[in-house]
């Protein structure tokens, strides 16, 4: 096995516990126009993929009700780019989330800023300055 690492972005997937996947996926809907599909699977689970693109940059994944997935505000969080962070939030109200962390000034790194979904779990937003 090969030590050698090439040079990218270290995250690939990420999956979000969800409780009501009708619910979490209209809520990443209606907050960031994107296309949830969702796929019902041989063993129970239920996946909402999230768009992808084989030659864009950053990751993909997927919005996940399953055994072993509970959604929980205090668990890793993942940070979507977002250049419009002060509308983006006003939408995560309307759609039914709730502001942790309005904008916040980062320096040389941006802006970022924390909601809580449909589902109680924490995400973040990222922009540069």
């Amino acid at each position: 096995m090969s030590t050698e690492r090439k040079e990218c972005n270290p995250v690939v997937w990420f999956e979000i516990p969800v409780a009501d996947m009708a619910r979490a996926a209209a809520f990443y809907e209606s907050v960031f126009r994107w296309p949830i599909k969702v796929e019902y699977m041989d063993d129970g689970k239920v996946m909402g993929w999230f768009p992808a693109s084989e030659t864009g940059y950053g990751a993909s994944g997927a919005l996940v009700k399953d055994n072993g997935y509970e959604p929980m505000p205090s668990g890793m969080v993942i940070y979507f780019s977002e250049p419009d962070i002060d509308g983006t939030l006003e939408c995560v109200k309307k759609s039914g989330g709730n502001v942790i962390l309005e904008k916040t000034h980062i320096g040389k790194y941006g802006f970022y800023a924390w909601f809580e979904d449909t589902e109680g779990n924490r995400i973040g937003l990222h922009a540069m300055a």
